[in-house]
């Protein structure tokens, strides 16, 4: 008997090898990565890491230096049109005329993109308590913050992509923005790429990680995955670490150290003055991003067991 094969779906995003230059300095360099489609991935870095970067190249605002990088399987800059169908954005200061009235932000809506869902748009705002008779300027920032996420949600597309939305929200507003963000990705299917400098954010909503720092990626992949490969080394400071396994960040105080170390399918035997502990999801991000460029984990990397 045979069968015919169905073909794997396309990641939501493939980038390879991307890299964007800024005259003499690279703003991104060797970006190597796949996110599935469904997934919510968390970006996070310092100001200046590349996050803006990345995504501006993955909805094809910016040309690629180097390498390239795909949407749902094409090219996003060669293939503009069919990536900007694709793909909802939401930039950090939610630019929206100032003078239109959410009606008339939902009316350009409409206008801009072939699969609007008006009726959703007119859902939510009603839902949120917005009039679409308010102008923009008349809104407070929560509430620009929701329009800007509606239209981005009415265009129907199946990536979602937003640049630190929530930067200048306030607490309050911050948390009712998260919480109607993951109930619309939970019941359109959507994935999601978020950036946020707000960790503790991003542990709660994302299964997918990726840490820039420097203009590249030092980490990236499944949650579970880089928590379960990564260990967190506790002993006295005058202890030796020599024979361990990659130590990607080590923080010393005046009798103990901390190091935390990437681990294989066998736990590495230690000496016995370290403990060694799980590693939680923000020391995990942490110690990427204060060890330096040799703090890498590359994608496709086996790390082998240590046992001595």
């Amino acid at each position: 008997m045979t069968s015919m094969a169905r073909a794997a779906p396309a990641p939501a995003l493939r980038a390879e090898r991307l890299g964007k230059r800024y005259g003499k300095a690279w703003g991104l360099r060797d970006c190597t990565l796949t996110i599935p489609a469904g997934a919510v991935a968390g970006l996070v870095g310092p100001n200046g890491a590349g996050k803006s970067t990345l995504l501006q190249l993955v909805i094809g605002l910016l040309d690629p230096t180097e390498g390239r990088v795909r949407v749902f399987g094409e090219t996003s800059r060669a293939h503009r049109a069919a990536t900007l169908r694709r793909v909802g954005y939401v930039a950090q200061d939610h630019p929206l005329y100032r003078d239109f009235s959410v009606a008339d932000m939902f009316r350009l809506g409409r206008r801009m993109n072939p699969a609007w869902d008006q009726p959703l748009a007119e859902r939510r705002a009603a839902a949120l308590d917005i009039p679409l008779k308010r102008k923009v300027k008349a809104l407070s920032g929560g509430q620009q913050a929701q329009v800007a996420l509606t239209m981005a949600l009415a265009k129907r597309a199946p990536l979602l992509v937003l640049d630190e939305p929530v930067a200048s929200l306030d607490p309050v507003a911050r948390l009712d923005f998260m919480g109607a963000l993951m109930a619309a990705v939970a019941d359109n299917s959507l994935t999601l790429i978020i950036s946020s400098h707000v960790v503790t954010e991003l542990e709660r909503v994302c299964d997918w990680l990726i840490v820039l720092a420097g203009g590249t990626v030092r980490a990236a992949g499944p949650v579970d995955e880089l928590l379960a490969r990564h260990r967190l080394l506790t002993g006295p400071r005058t202890a030796s670490h020599s024979g361990l396994p990659g130590v990607v960040h080590r923080a010393d105080s005046d009798r103990h150290s901390s190091l935390v170390i990437r681990v294989g399918p066998r736990e590495p035997a230690v000496h016995p003055a370290w403990q060694a502990q799980p590693v939680g999801f923000e020391q995990l991000v942490l110690a990427y991003l204060r060890g330096g460029s040799g703090a890498r984990l590359e994608p496709d990397t086996r790390i082998e067991a240590v046992t001595r």
